[in-house]
């Protein structure tokens, strides 16, 4: 594995019985199975989590961290995402949910909700730009993010250059946490993350004031919190999300939260690729903003979610017209965030080459004809049975050398008829120094 590259998802080898459920829904067909084992390509993996959801073995599961890690520091924030207010009924007040987290060991609680809400006013200042690249794609979804980066790079610059919502309440919280006193080291910052895409980019925030330290599921804190939900006390000084950021939990939220306009949501990574396909081919120009979402549902629908996202839509939906007062922060305070490029994503985009057959041009046309001249051989019935998902992802192991053409059992069993007819014909092959009669006679003895 290369250690710069992490990866939340991971594969339980024990587990694992070699089934093909995993290689089918991968959006960016980053698994194949050998040897009766499935394995992850680390370079096309984007962490969304498909495998996990689809595995009937339980063999991939998502990395996070533990609460033991608030030991570490001296003051500890809590984040939680704003689907971890759906895991609850919704008649529970926010504030205790919040004072749940407090009970849980930390000092703080900032929650991701409100920095949505902040997010939201400076997309919305954003998109009046003139000459913006369209439609703009959001950036609050990782694994959509790595989506682009791996599988669709000419929609890289199509990329809201503004942090997330996540990112950009890490800054806010560590900042107001150092108004207090306490030195950036000190300090220590920790998500409730619904799925494993948003701990991939947990663990890739660098900085000081950026760095996130901790990624906690949320089912992990649920079943802490839902043992004895009335004895959790009122947090109600932390509680400032309305409708705006909470609403950021499901598919549409982000849309809803920018007022009218030109803007579409999509939810669910194999509608998400659909619709990237359509904006590639130029058919999407009149759309200004694009939210997309690799979970159906949104947020809601993550993997470390342990609600129903239907109920969970229920739930979010009832919080939003509960929650309908807005408490933005002080002008000022806004602008000295935009002085200090507080709302500006660290981590410049990156174009990842994992899907490039060649750096040189020319022995890369030569692979691709290779590739469809391999594929006239092969039966499009894409059954997975060679361990790649489908017909082409192993025409394309065989060319870049990953795999042989007798992985597919259908070349396999022409290969074996092949043999098995020049043994027989050797057998009945008479030696020079023999008369075919005696030949004959020989074979038939034996």
């Amino acid at each position: 594995m290369n250690p710069e590259i992490f990866h939340s998802v991971l594969l339980d080898e024990e587990k694992c019985k070699g089934c093909t459920h995993c290689i089918r829904r991968c959006p960016t067909e980053a698994i194949r199975v050998k040897r009766g084992k499935a394995r992850i390509d680390e370079e096309r993996c984007i962490d969304c989590g498909e495998c996990i959801r689809t595995c009937p073995n339980h063999a991939k599961y998502g990395q996070t961290d533990s609460l033991e890690l608030l030991k570490n520091f001296r003051y500890t924030i809590a984040m939680p995402a704003p689907a971890f207010y759906a895991q609850f009924k919704g008649n529970l007040s926010l504030a205790k949910i919040l004072g749940g987290l407090l009970k849980l060991g930390f000092d703080e609680v900032f929650e991701v909700a409100w920095g949505a809400e902040i997010l939201a006013d400076e997309i919305d200042r954003f998109l009046k730009k003139p000459n913006l690249a369209l439609p703009v794609i959001s950036s609050a979804c990782p694994a959509v993010v790595r989506l682009v980066e791996v599988q669709f790079p000419s929609l890289i610059d199509n990329l809201l250059p503004l942090d997330s919502p996540l990112g950009l309440s890490a800054k806010i919280a560590r900042k107001q946490a150092m108004a207090k006193g306490y030195t950036p080291e000190e300090i220590g910052v920790f998500f409730i993350t619904p799925c494993p895409a948003k701990v991939m980019e947990v663990r890739r925030s660098r900085g000081l004031m950026e760095r996130i330290d901790g990624a906690i599921s949320m089912s992990s804190i649920y079943s802490r919190l839902v043992i004895d939900l009335d004895s959790l006390p009122e947090a109600l000084d932390f509680q400032l999300a309305c409708w705006k950021g909470i609403g950021w939990a499901r598919s549409g939220g982000e849309q809803e939260s920018l007022g009218e306009g030109k803007y579409m949501a999509v939810d669910g990574i194999h509608n998400v690729i659909s619709v990237f396909e359509k904006i590639e081919m130029g058919e999407l120009k009149k759309v200004i903003y694009c939210e997309a979402q690799a979970c159906v549902g949104g947020c809601i629908g993550g993997v470390f979610a342990v609600q129903n996202p239907f109920i969970a839509k229920v739930s979010i939906n009832h919080l939003i017209k509960k929650y309908t007062c807005s408490r933005p922060p002080e002008d000022n305070e806004i602008k000295e965030w935009r002085k200090e490029a507080v709302f500006q994503r660290v981590n410049p985009y990156e174009v990842r080459d994992v899907m490039k057959l060649d750096d040189d041009y020319r022995k890369a046309i030569e692979k691709y004809q290779q590739i469809e001249k391999f594929l006239e051989k092969l039966p499009a019935l894409d059954c997975g049975a060679c361990g790649c998902p489908t017909c082409r992802t192993l025409a394309e192991d065989v060319v870049r050398g990953k795999a042989q053409e007798i992985d597919c059992p259908f070349l396999l069993r022409e290969k074996l008829c092949e043999i098995s007819k020049e043994i027989f014909e050797l057998a009945n092959r008479v030696p020079q120094t023999m008369s075919e009669e005696g030949g004959k006679k020989k074979i038939e003895s034996q």
